[in-house]
Order: structure tokens, then C-alpha cells, then sequence
């Protein structure tokens, strides 16, 4: 027996009465249910590799849920491989955590001899199950993963994006083939490395022939992304990063064409194969951390892939994209409202907070409108549809937001406005340098100084320090939970001066409340009495006052009666109770016109007083928002009633805090900041805040997972770290001081060597050599000076890293 009174599976309190099991004690018949099913197939290692490695989940029947997935349109599009009878598919499921996660999940074909092979992703946190169709299903697979709470995530996105999962494999493989022929290219150079010059006769030239055909393949496909960039920004008259850099290898491309061809030298294959590699390398290193991360997250991800259609013949699984006006559907408790659409039996507590941010549930009645987005918290409802999926209001505000995302003026990178000027300044040298020498009457020396000056002065050295410095500060401020889509929203970062919040999820923290209570004294017993009626309803007030109490032994009720969306009532050990709304119990008061979420109390017949329910703020939110208002505007942007307002005055001015605020207004709201000259940044969670996401200048995702956040975010910071935001900024302004830095050792390093290849003493080869020495003193002072700066943040501003 487990005398901390801790759940055996999942080790959480198991209350007052906490479900038995021969020794072992548990907190619901979920947690029982799994460890009996892992106890019968001797698989209790799972408990030994972590502590309470066990996952806590609501103890719902999945009974019909999976019912799509028997359909075949479904199922092929979710395997990734299906040959006679075998079958590989692939499931996101956020909540695996531990070594013990990766062994149960590892593990599967113990529970089910049709399970042949899985295999566990930790940082993508995905499982690939491979599996004989003629003796487990998908929908099978997917209930097994269900029943041990390891339960996959299926969405309508997962659907229809499941072909796009190997964008990043081309890189990979460009990396590969450059290392490969880096390598050796580099190793038939050894002689002119350590002799300086290449062998002579024929095992020369045949070295210079291998090195130049290898040479082929790297200029043409590893180098391709930075040649079609180049001429794409050409045809547009723009100048970026990558036309300097095109330029590069272009010239070591020609030049060693013509000297292995001509027979008169061997080239710079060698050169040409290092620029690429480490190019690559800077590119991969920047994207590697956020390989398993989604940052432009749409509505679809949200969605059921099917939903469950009434018919003359009874119930049947349809697809989301086959609803239709008029079609009536079995919305479950806990299931996404998919389509506008009204109520046509049963009786609906509406949640509406992902669409409008309202954190109060909305009672509905037969005959009332329902908006998509929506889900439904008591019971099950039948709606009929009354606008197709695509064309309700929660898609249309989804697909505005997009339309009318802001027309960002085009900021370039602060590396492409440098390469701009720097690439005019080098070619206007090379050709400077070419006609004097040529008017001198040295063509042969005029060509040595064009091709010298191009490729002693090659940006690649430019163009390694960006990746390299902000990638590895991205690196570092991802270890600490907070998560940057690319280099140039640091940029953008640094520029802003008034920030935006969201306040429900955002600020607040999601299923946790602050309760107050306010009239008569009760009584040890009437407190009982309260706590066992509250612990009766399933309405997200009476639960909050449920987990208030979580600490009182509650006793049996007797006569049981809810007003859904009202009230409640009971007889509790002689007690008469009545909890509810100040309608429900006759009362007028103030308090009830307040707008704060309240639950009354009636004690045989005699009204007693009130709990207020409020928000529970992030921890450290308060800090950080009197840190902010010494810099920035603050502005607080609320779907929520103003039952706090009163609260939040010390933190936000009073004409910056705006409540009840619909998705457009919060997008406009920021659309008239910016015309004002203000540059924002919006923190929030949720759909509701898809619109100003997407106007705001860099969104920001406070994520409780980092895997399920809200849509269209540039950065996305643990829940934990949200008092970190300022430090973030401060230590994004000194990650682009590094930068700074790197440009100019880039640019003293090319002034020298300008300067010596202007003199026309200079050959190619010295070029050559010295061009990778600056690239890896670069990347060497990238890496060390971000991690130096980090340490001085440390100790300045308290930073951790």
C-alpha cells in the first residue's frame, strides 16, 4: 500500500477515496484498467524503468470513436507503407515523456501478437508501428494505444499533409554528397597542401580530372538552392546573400574548368567543395532543433478527420469533407462542434474559449445557433449542420486572417542589406583591379588579380556568420523552453516597443482558479455538504469548486436534480443544497451583475453567500509585467468579460486593458498600432487569436505544450519560462551584437586580402587557401561568442543558460 496516498500508475493524489486493487491503490478506473491489462501481459518493467511513469487520462469509453478509421480513403492515406498484408503507419502522441514511455510504446507487440515491430521518435514523440493487417486494424492499433493512455493525435491536418513529412531529406542528402566529396577532393589535394604544388604527370591529371567530375554534382545539386536563389533575386532586382555567394562558386567553378581543361593548373575543387560543406552544415544546424516543431499550425489541426452522421438507417462515420447542409450530427461530450450549426436535441454547454477566448461555458437550448469551434462539456447533443465546413465562421476567420495578414514592408535580413552593398563594392574592385592591370599591359596578371580579389574576398565567410551566431543562440534559447521560427524574427525582435497580450491561456493558467468565498460563516458539516453536491455536476464551476475541496470527505447525496447550465440540488446528511446561479436561487444582487464567474449557495432554504471564481495567473506574469512597463507599451486584449479589471489596474493602464474583444477587433486593434509607428509583439493561445497573430509584427506562443500551440506563432516559450520574455529580448539584442562582431572580423579579413590580391602578387592558390581559413575563424568566433555572451547574461542579467 502506497502510504503517500499516490496513484500506483500514474502517481497522482488519489483524494479521500481512492480505488483499490489488491495492495495497490489508484486514482480512477483508468489508471486500474491499465495497470491490470500491463500486470496480465507481465510487462510491469514499465514501472521500474521511471518513476510513476504512468500517463493520467480521463476514464471516457473510445467504443465507436475510431470508427473512420475502417474506412479506406482513411487508411491509405495514413500508411506510410501497405503491401499484401503489412502495414507501417506513423502517430504523434505528445504525451510520451520518459525511458518508460519508450519501452511500453517499444513493447506493443506483447499486448498484441499482430503488432510486429515499433519504434519510438523522443524528440519528434512519435511511435511507427509496423503490423499484419489479417490480424490487427488500424482502428485496432489506435484503440490499444488508446486503452494503455498513449492515446495518438489524428487530425484532419495529419491527414491531409501526411505526403509532406521529407521536406528536410533533400538537405540531408546534399550534406551527405558534399561531405563525401569534400573529403575526397581534399584528400587528392594533400600534395599541393604540404609540397605547394600539385603532382606532376599523370597521376596529376588524373587527380585533377576525378576532383573536377566530383565537382559536378556539388555545384549543380548541393549548390543549387544558392544558384537559383541568386538568379530568382536578379529577375526581381534584388540583391540578397546569396547572389555574392553564387558568384563564388560560379568563379572557382570556371576557373577550374578552364585550368583542368586547359591543362594549366588543377583548380580550386578543393575550395569549392569546403564553401559548399560548410554552407550546408550552417543551414542544417540553424533547423535541426525544430525539426519535430509545427510553427504555422492551421484550424485543420484542430479538427476531427470524421465525425458521426445520424441517418434514417442509423449512425455512420462520415468525413469532414462530406458534411452537408442539413446533415444531422452526434456531437459527444468532449467533441469539436465542426460545422455552423443549431441545436436540434439535447441540451449544450458550449465552450467556446478557443474560438472567442470566453472562458465561461454557454448554455444552449434547442432551436439556438452553434458556431464551429466550439465544444460540447455535458452530455451528447444532436446538431443539424446549417453551413458547410468550409464556409463557416470559423474557417472564414481563419482563412481573413490570412488574407488580411499585414503587408509587412519587406525587411531584409541584416545580412542581405550588408551583401548588397558588399557585393557591388567586390565586384566593382575586380573589375577595377582587371582594367589596370590589363591597361598596364599585364592581361595575364589582370586575370589573376579578377579571380584572386572574387575569391579571397568570397562572402562565405559573411554568409557562415548569421547561421552560425543566431543559430546557436536559437540553439541556446531553445534548451531554456523558448523556441524562434528563423533568424530574422531576432531581427524583428529587437525593434519592438509595445507588447500585446492575450489574458485566458495566455496570462492565465488554464484549468486553475483562484476561489474566494464571501458570506456566512459555514459550518465543518455545511462544508461537507457543499463539496459533495459540487462533486455531483460535471459544469467546469461546480469541478472548480470540486478540486477546491479536494482535501473534504465527501458523503452520499440523495435526490440529485441539475438545472443544466443553472444549478444543482440535493439532500446531503439532512441538508438541504442548492448551488448555482444568483437566477437560479432568486437572487438579486450587485454581485450578480459583476460579471466575475460565481457559484451561490442555499442551505435549507436559507441563502448563505457566494465563491467567486477567478483567474489564476501565470507564475512570475505580475513581475514581468511591471519589468515591461519600464520599456514597452502594454496592452491587454481580452475575449473575456471584465470581471478582473479591477485586479489587473496595477499592472495595465486602464484605457490599455480591452475585454470582450471578438477576433477581429484584437486584429485591428494592432493594425491601428502599427499605423501609429509602433512595432508589436502579440502574446497569445488559441484560434481567437489566429488574426492578430498574424498582424502583429512577431507572435508569440505560450505554449503548456510545445507541441500543441496556437497557430501562426514566430516564437513559441514553455508555460514555465513565460516570465523570461524580457530577458529573451536583451539576449536576442546581444546575440546580433555577435553577429555585428563576426561582419566585422569578415570585413577586416577582406580588406587584407583585398588589398594583397589588388598587388597582383597574389595567386589563385593562396586565394584559395586563405578563403576557408576565414570561414572556420568565423564560425569559431560565431559559436564561442554567443556562448561568452550567454555567460555574461548570466551574471549581468540573471539570465539562465
Amino acid at each position: 500500500m502506497h502510504s503517500d496516498n499516490s496513484c500506483t500508475h500514474c502517481g497522482a493524489d488519489c483524494g479521500k477515496s481512492p480505488i483499490l486493487w489488491k495492495e495497490y491503490i489508484f486514482c480512477c478506473n483508468g489508471c486500474l484498467q491499465v495497470y491490470q491489462l500491463l500486470n496480465e501481459y507481465k510487462l510491469q518493467q514499465y514501472y521500474t524503468l521511471a518513476k510513476v511513469p504512468g500517463i493520467k487520462a480521463e476514464d471516457e469509453a473510445y467504443e465507436g470513436k475510431y470508427g473512420f478509421l475502417d474506412k479506406d480513403e482513411i487508411k491509405n492515406k495514413l500508411y506510410e507503407f501497405h503491401e499484401n498484408n503489412l502495414a507501417k503507419v506513423s502517430f504523434y502522441i505528445p504525451v510520451i515523456h520518459c525511458i518508460s514511455c519508450i519501452w511500453l510504446l517499444e513493447h506493443l507487440n506483447k499486448l498484441n501478437a499482430g503488432i510486429n515491430q515499433s519504434s519510438v521518435n523522443f524528440v519528434k514523440k512519435t511511435c511507427t508501428i509496423t503490423f499484419n493487417t489479417d490480424e490487427i486494424s488500424l482502428r485496432q492499433v489506435v484503440e490499444l494505444l488508446h486503452s494503455i493512455h498513449y492515446i495518438p493525435d489524428i487530425s484532419l491536418q495529419l491527414l491531409e499533409g501526411k505526403t509532406n513529412k521529407k521536406q528536410s531529406n533533400a538537405l540531408t542528402y546534399k550534406i551527405g554528397i558534399a561531405g563525401f566529396i569534400a573529403g575526397n577532393v581534399m584528400l587528392f589535394s594533400l600534395p599541393l597542401y604540404f609540397n605547394g604544388k600539385p603532382l606532376d604527370g599523370f597521376l596529376g591529371t588524373f587527380f585533377s580530372y576525378i576532383s573536377f567530375l566530383l565537382t559536378l554534382p556539388l555545384v549543380f545539386y548541393c549548390g543549387s538552392d544558392y544558384l537559383i536563389s541568386a538568379w530568382k533575386a536578379l529577375r526581381k532586382k534584388m540583391v540578397n546573400i546569396d547572389l555574392p555567394i553564387a558568384l563564388g562558386i560560379l568563379c572557382l567553378f570556371t576557373v577550374t574548368t578552364y585550368e583542368v581543361i586547359s591543362k594549366t593548373g588543377q583548380g580550386y575543387s578543393d575550395s569549392l567543395s569546403g564553401l559548399l560543406f560548410f554552407l550546408l552544415i550552417g543551414k542544417w544546424y540553424q533547423s535541426k532543433t525544430y525539426e519535430a516543431l509545427s510553427f504555422d499550425r492551421d484550424y485543420k489541426s484542430y479538427f476531427p478527420i470524421a465525425v458521426t452522421k445520424i441517418t434514417d438507417s442509423g449512425e455512420k462515420t462520415v468525413l469532414l469533407k462530406d458534411i452537408q447542409v442539413d446533415d444531422l450530427l452526434l456531437i459527444r461530450n468532449k467533441e469539436l462542434i465542426p460545422a455552423d450549426a443549431l441545436l436540434v436535441d439535447g441540451v449544450g454547454l458550449i465552450d467556446y474559449s478557443f474560438v472567442s477566448g470566453e472562458s465561461t461555458p454557454i448554455r444552449k437550448e434547442s432551436g439556438d445557433s452553434l458556431y464551429a469551434g466550439g465544444i460540447q462539456i455535458q452530455g451528447a447533443v444532436t446538431i443539424k449542420v446549417t453551413k458547410e465546413v468550409s464556409q463557416s465562421n470559423l474557417t472564414q476567420l481563419w482563412n481573413q486572417s490570412e488574407m488580411n495578414r499585414k503587408p509587412h514592408k519587406q525587411l531584409l535580413p541584416l545580412i542581405d542589406r550588408i551583401s548588397l552593398i558588399f557585393t557591388l563594392v567586390i565586384i566593382s574592385m575586380a573589375v577595377g583591379g582587371f582594367l589596370y592591370w590589363w591597361l598596364q599591359g599585364e592581361f595575364h596578371t589582370a586575370v589573376l588579380v579578377f579571380t584572386s580579389v572574387l575569391i579571397v574576398t568570397c562572402p562565405c565567410a559573411l554568409a557562415l556568420s548569421l547561421p552560425f551566431s543566431l543559430g546557436n543562440s536559437m540553439r541556446l534559447l531553445g534548451q531554456q523552453g523558448v523556441y524562434i521560427k528563423n533568424t530574422q524574427i531576432i531581427e524583428k525582435l529587437i525593434k519592438i516597443d509595445t507588447i500585446v497580450f492575450d489574458k485566458t491561456g495566455t496570462i492565465t493558467v488554464p484549468d486553475q482558479n483562484n476561489i474566494t468565498y464571501s458570506g456566512k460563516m459555514l459550518t465543518a458539516d455545511e462544508i461537507i455538504a457543499v463539496a459533495s453536491l459540487a462533486k455531483q455536476s460535471t459544469h467546469p464551476l461546480s469541478q472548480a469548486l470540486s478540486k477546491y475541496f479536494n482535501e473534504t470527505d465527501c458523503l452520499t447525496v440523495h435526490g440529485f436534480v441539475e438545472v443544466s447550465g443553472k444549478g444543482t440540488y440535493a439532500l446531503v446528511n439532512g441538508h438541504s443544497v442548492r448551488l448555482g446561479s444568483a437566477a437560479y436561487l432568486g437572487i438579486v444582487s450587485k454581485e450578480h451583475n459583476s460579471g466575475a464567474a460565481k457559484v451561490y449557495i442555499e442551505l435549507n432554504k436559507v441563502y448563505c453567500g457566494y465563491f467567486t471564481i477567478g483567474n489564476k495567473y501565470r507564475k512570475g506574469f505580475l513581475d514581468v509585467a511591471a519589468n515591461l512597463r519600464q520599456n514597452y507599451r502594454l496592452y491587454l486584449l481580452s475575449g473575456d468579460n471584465p470581471s478582473e479589471k479591477e485586479f489587473l489596474k496595477s499592472y495595465f493602464d486602464e484605457a490599455s486593458m480591452l475585454f470582450e474583444q471578438t477576433p477581429r477587433g484584437k486584429m485591428d486593434f494592432i493594425k491601428n498600432l502599427q499605423e501609429n509607428g509602433h512595432n508589436v509583439m502579440m502574446a497569445g493561445d488559441g484560434l481567437n487569436d489566429a488574426g492578430a497573430f498574424m498582424q502583429s509584427d512577431v507572435a508569440v506562443s505560450v505554449a503548456d505544450d510545445i507541441y500543441h500551440f496556437s497557430p501562426a506563432g514566430d516564437i513559441i516559450i514553455e508555460a514555465a519560462k513565460f516570465n523570461t520574455i524580457k530577458k529573451v529580448i536583451a539576449f536576442s539584442k546581444l546575440s546580433l551584437n555577435v553577429v555585428k562582431l563576426s561582419f566585422v572580423i569578415s570585413f577586416l579579413y577582406n580588406i587584407f586580402g583585398l588589398i594583397y590580391a589588388l598587388s597582383g602578387t597574389m595567386s589563385p592558390v593562396v586565394a584559395a587557401i586563405l578563403m576557408p581559413i576565414s570561414s572556420v575563424t568565423v564560425v569559431a568566433f560565431a559559436i564561442f561568442g554567443t556562448r561568452v555572451v550567454a555567460g555574461w547574461t548570466i551574471n549581468k542579467n540573471k539570465l539562465i543558460f
